[in-house]
């Protein structure tokens, strides 16, 4: 638990601007070449990372999605091993909401039974639906990074938006899944797209 004042949405609302900042020097032309390219993704995927953790502090699973996992809460990474690795080192030793965290990284085929939360990276783009398919109506927030992927049945989807990392919800696939988002992610959010038009 952090200390200090403030309720929980300030310290989110701080600690994602602390983010962002961070992202922008390190995404900053002066501080990167372009040369740099697998640097850059690093700097990104660790920003991520830290999203990814940090979410679930605010989403709240039905008391029957911990079935298969016991206590813990599950992160499965597909397409996406840098990040899956930077997760790993952010969440040793470290709970949410109590929940020990454990990182999965999944292939194609992997059972998605006890997984949490699902990251989807961007080189799966043409599996992406697919994916998504099978984590429909269960209780497994979606996490992706591509253009498309909201409209395909995604919950949160990650965009950089003037170099910083940023992220937009959609409550449809969330509502199907039986998952609670707090008010205060939804809040930080770039974007919310509504349960119905």
């Amino acid at each position: 638990m952090s200390r200090g004042g403030g309720n929980r949405s300030d310290r989110f609302a701080r600690w994602s601007r602390a983010i962002l900042l961070g992202l922008a020097l390190l995404l900053s032309p002066a501080a990167l070449p372009l040369a740099q390219g697998e640097a850059q993704l690093a700097a990104e995927y660790r920003v991520k990372a830290a999203f990814v953790y940090k979410f679930g502090e605010y989403i709240d699973w039905p008391s029957d999605a911990f079935t298969h996992s016991g206590n813990s809460i599950e992160i499965g990474v597909i397409g996406a091993d840098m990040l899956a690795d930077e997760l790993e080192r952010l969440v040793s030793a470290r709970t949410i909401n109590g929940r020990r965290v454990t990182v999965v990284k999944l292939r194609h085929g992997d059972p998605l039974d006890g997984v949490h939360v699902l990251f989807v990276g961007r080189s799966e783009e043409s599996t992406l639906g697919k994916l998504l398919l099978a984590a429909k109506g269960r209780a497994i927030v979606t996490v992706t990074e591509s253009d498309q992927a909201l409209s395909m049945g995604s919950m949160i989807n990650f965009v950089v938006d003037d170099d910083k990392v940023r992220f937009d919800i959609a409550l449809i696939p969330v509502e199907q899944g039986n998952i609670r988002i707090s008010a205060r992610l939804l809040a930080v959010a770039r974007k919310v797209m509504p349960k119905s038009s």
